[in-house]
């Protein structure tokens, strides 16, 4: 797939959550909440899962793809898409050296995208599936443990990183996908 196919079928991506988020309507904050492990997620947490979800879906990725990238994005930022990354907060740096320059939900350095690609969460999406595809092509990423599948698609200095945060992505993947309205239903 081109950059340009890519990001255009980014932008019909974007403006589908729009859509689906303007029609449903509500809001998180209505009282509304889980329980189990996505009950300690807030709703902007699961706002950004659910935008991850739809962009991988929309993209034809499996459900399993999906909660890899729920998983990642986790472990890269707590599903939440920040301004900064290690580098602003414990001084990370890359393996040669330079200071690392990750922002957004996947905490994606600058060879990822321009800083706004990267902190638009349907754009970060898009480009986290686009290199999940590349890295581990089937069928060797249904074969492979979902950390390893992320691990090669973020290149963490630890493998295992995300393993302890497949339990939870599964769990929220799970609730936002089969609730009645689902939960990006809430959204706003």
């Amino acid at each position: 797939m081109t950059r340009r196919a890519s990001l255009v079928g980014t932008a019909i991506v974007a403006v589908l959550i729009a859509a689906l988020v303007a029609l449903i309507g509500g809001a998180f904050s209505d009282g509304a909440r889980s329980t189990g492990p996505v009950a300690a997620f807030d709703a902007e947490q699961l706002c950004n899962a659910s935008t991850i979800i739809s962009v991988g879906a929309g993209l034809g990725m499996s459900t399993r793809d999906q909660t890899i990238a729920v998983m990642t994005a986790m472990g890269e930022s707590s599903l939440r898409n920040l301004p900064y990354g290690d580098w602003e907060t414990s001084g990370v740096r890359n393996p040669d050296g330079s200071p690392t320059t990750s922002i957004g939900l996947f905490q994606q350095q600058d060879d990822w995208g321009t800083r706004e690609q990267r902190l638009d969460p349907p754009t970060a999406a898009t480009l986290f599936y686009n290199a999940m595809a590349e890295s581990v092509p089937q069928p060797e990423r249904d074969a492979l443990e979902p950390t390893l599948v992320a691990h090669r698609t973020q290149v963490n200095d630890d493998p295992q990183h995300y393993a302890r945060f497949w339990p939870a992505a599964v769990a929220v993947v799970d609730e936002i996908t089969t609730t009645d309205a689902g939960l990006a239903s809430r959204c706003t």
